[in-house]
C-alpha cells in the first residue's frame, strides 16, 4: 500500500484536479482524500458540479469517538468502482481541529494495505495553519507540484530546500512539474530546486476541466495526451515509491 500525498508552494498549480486525475489513473482500488486546510471541498464543488451534498469529512473523523480506524470507515463515500473519497473540511476555521488527528490518520492509512487500497492526498498548500505535515512526512511519495515559470520556481525554492533535509523533511520528496517546457525544461527545474521530476503534465486547460470542475470531456479524452500523461505519471510515481522503498531496505542492512 502507498501514500501518495500531493502540495503546493504557491499559486495554483492544480493540486486538487491533478490529485483527481491521479485517483482515476490509479491501477488499484485508492482513497482520495482532501487534506486542504483551506476549506470547502474541491472534488464535492468542482468534480461531482455540487451535485453531491456533504455528509461527513474529515472534521466529522477528528471529533468522533471511535478510533481514527473505525471512523475513518464512516466517512469514506465511494466515487466510483475503484476511488472512494473522504471530503475535507468545510471552513477554514476547522483546521486546527484536525492538529492532532494527522499522525493517527496516517497509521489508519497503513492499515488499509491489508484491503490492498492506495491513499492519495490532497494536501493544499505548504505552510498553512493545520496543514497535514504529519501525512506529508509519512507519505511513501510526496510530491510539491509546480509549473515550469519563474515565479512558480522561485516560491518553490526555499521551500524544495525545507523539505529535502535528511532529518526533517519529507521520507520520499520529488517534484511533479505542469507545463514542462514552459519554459523551463525537467532538467532545469530539477537542478534548480535540488529534487527529482518525478512526473510531468502539459498545461491542458480543457482536459483538465474535466477533473477540476467536471466539464465535459473534450474530443478524444480517454486516448488524448492528458490522460496519457496522467497514465505515465502514475507509473512514474509508482516507480519512485518502489526506489525510495529499495533504497530503504539498503540501509537497513549491516
Amino acid at each position: 500500500m502507498a501514500i501518495v500525498c500531493l502540495t503546493s508552494a504557491s499559486g495554483s498549480p492544480g493540486v486538487t484536479t491533478t490529485a483527481v486525475g491521479m485517483a482515476f489513473s490509479w491501477p488499484r482500488p485508492v482513497l482520495l482524500v482532501e487534506a486542504d486546510p483551506t476549506g470547502g471541498s474541491g472534488v464535492l464543488a468542482g468534480f461531482l458540479r455540487g451535485t453531491t451534498p456533504y455528509d461527513a469529512g474529515l472534521i466529522e473523523l477528528a471529533l468522533s469517538p471511535l478510533s481514527t480506524t473505525d471512523a475513518l470507515r464512516d466517512v469514506v463515500r465511494p466515487l466510483s468502482p475503484n476511488v472512494s473519497l473522504v471530503p475535507g473540511i468545510r471552513s477554514h476555521a476547522q483546521a486546527t481541529a484536525l492538529r492532532d488527528m494527522w499522525e493517527p490518520l496516517a497509521a489508519a492509512f497503513r492499515e488499509l494495505d491489508d484491503n490492498g487500497q492506495d491513499v492519495i492526498v490532497d494536501a493544499g498548500r505548504l505552510g498553512l495553519v493545520g496543514s497535514p505535515t504529519p501525512l506529508l512526512d509519512a507519505a511513501d511519495a510526496a510530491l510539491l507540484i509546480t509549473r515550469a515559470t519563474l515565479p512558480a520556481i522561485s516560491a518553490a525554492r526555499s521551500w524544495a530546500e525545507t523539505v529535502r533535509q535528511p532529518a526533517s523533511g519529507w521520507r520520499h520528496p520529488g517534484l511533479l512539474l505542469v507545463g514542462e517546457g514552459q519554459p523551463y525544461r525537467a532538467s532545469e527545474v530539477a537542478k534548480v530546486l535540488g529534487m527529482p521530476v518525478v512526473a510531468a503534465l502539459p498545461d491542458d486547460p480543457d482536459a483538465a476541466a474535466v477533473y477540476h470542475r467536471g466539464a465535459a470531456p473534450p474530443k478524444h479524452f480517454e486516448t488524448g495526451p492528458y490522460i496519457r500523461a496522467l497514465q505515465a505519471a502514475v507509473q512514474s510515481v509508482q516507480a519512485h515509491i518502489a526506489r525510495g522503498r529499495f533504497a530503504l531496505v539498503e540501509e537497513a542492512r549491516p
